[in-house]
């Protein structure tokens, strides 16, 4: 299944649950509006009577004078012991009860859009000629002649598809960091554009022939072999091969690492630096 494919199925699994919750809300709102039917209260009615006629609690007071009476003042009543109690079902949604299920609601839909999020971020990607996967740039003999100019100076090959440089391997590589490893095919090597330091993108320099990083000022010569600054190692290689059709695969999926240079496999500076 594809991302995208993920993703829709995601959002449209949201949205259901959005327009049920809306659906059910409105439902049981809708049962409040029925008509309470009111009846008088008898009791209530003989209640207040015996209070009235009580002259211990609200009625008159006979005073020592049969013929002059005095109205006593009426005895408070708690109103708490007037009250009914009223069961959920009756009551419905309070308002603090509305507004939780509201931030509950958005919380959540928060939560799935980061987790829909994180899940497209970490899915592989391994559609051919993208990112991650092997990447074919073309016929070697072709790439030779681009990475090369007329005096015999290297001149990088950009493949923004696999975000490296291809670059001709001039010299031995005996006693290098990257000897023996299966960097080089057909005479040429794939370079992670990205520095070891910080992860700017390090462009080339032609006039020193090598890569210098305008961020912090790592340098690095046109074999990818740290020369100055404060990265810590040598500039990311890919892992590369050779196809049936004589055409230079790169495997971005493969990188290697290695430690800076004893030994250095070309002339690093060769002209002016360029940062």
């Amino acid at each position: 299944m594809s991302t995208s494919q993920v993703l829709l199925l995601a959002f449209a699994g949201i949205g259901a649950l959005a327009i049920i919750s809306i659906i059910s809300i409105a439902w049981r709102r809708g049962q409040d509006d029925e008509t309470t039917e009111g009846r008088p209260d008898r009791e209530a009615s003989l209640r207040d009577r015996d209070i009235a006629a009580d002259p211990d609690i609200g009625g008159e007071v006979e005073t020592k004078d049969e013929e002059e009476l005095v109205p006593a003042d009426p005895v408070p009543i708690d109103p708490l012991k007037l009250r009914s109690e009223v069961d959920e079902e009756t009551m419905g949604v309070t308002r603090r009860q509305f507004f939780n299920r509201g931030i509950l609601g958005i919380f959540g839909l928060f939560l799935a859009q980061f987790g829909i999020a994180s899940l497209a971020f970490m899915w592989p990607r391994l559609k051919s000629g993208g990112f991650g996967s092997k990447v074919s740039v073309g016929k070697i003999e072709d790439l030779r002649i681009a990475a090369l100019t007329a005096d015999g100076r290297a001149q990088p090959v950009f493949v923004s598809a696999a975000q490296a440089y291809v670059v001709p391997v001039q010299g031995s590589l005996a006693g290098s960091s990257f000897e023996g490893l299966p960097v080089v095919a057909g005479g040429m090597m794939a370079l992670w554009q990205r520095c070891v330091h910080l992860g700017c993108r390090v462009p080339e320099c032609e006039s020193s022939q090598g890569f210098e990083c305008p961020c912090h000022g790592s340098k690095y010569n046109f074999h990818g072999e740290y020369e100055d600054g404060p990265a810590p190692r040598n500039l990311d290689r890919f892992v590369v091969s050779l196809s049936d059709a004589n055409e230079l695969i790169i495997d971005t999926g493969a990188v290697i690492e290695t430690s800076r240079s004893s030994v250095k496999t070309i002339e690093y500076p060769q002209g002016p630096s360029c940062i």
